[in-house]
């Protein structure tokens, strides 16, 4: 299935903007962060088709992942 990852912030560092990503049906967000040499503790916000996902979200066919990393500050 294809899905399109976008990456934001400090993410897009030695990575990408937008990619469009085949993956295999069944494949849950966590295997993306994973795949993208992330951990589930640096991911702030999941959004997965302009909505909040969970790191445990099985994508569909045609989804569009948003990966925001931790925001600080004070």
């Amino acid at each position: 299935m294809r899905v399109t990852v976008k990456l934001f912030a400090t993410f897009r560092n030695g990575r990408f903007k937008v990619e469009e990503r085949e993956l295999p049906e069944g494949t849950q967000c966590r295997q993306v962060v994973a795949d993208l040499s992330l951990t589930d503790d640096e991911i702030g916000i999941i959004m997965i088709n302009g909505r909040h996902g969970m790191l445990d979200q099985e994508l569909q066919p045609g989804d569009v992942l948003s990966l925001f990393p931790l925001v600080g500050g004070g």
